[in-house]
């Protein structure tokens, strides 16, 4: 049961992340073609929030400690 839940978390995880990356990039092409400006101040947040779900951690649990051997 742990091993589905933490395979669940870094999935959603990094659903998250790309989904929001992927908005990053349609945001900065917007902002480039259609709606100069207004696309790349959107795209800043959405690209700070993606970068943040990249560098998350996870519980405990789920981690994997490096130290203890």
């Amino acid at each position: 049961m742990k091993f589905n839940r933490c395979v669940l978390q870094k999935v959603s995880k990094n659903m998250l992340a790309v989904l929001m990356l992927i908005a990053t990039i349609g945001f900065a092409v917007s902002g480039f073609t259609i709606v100069p400006g207004f696309g790349l101040v959107l795209a800043l947040p959405v690209s700070a929030l993606s970068l943040y779900f990249f560098g998350v951690h996870l519980n405990d649990q789920c981690e994997i400690d490096l130290s203890a051997h």
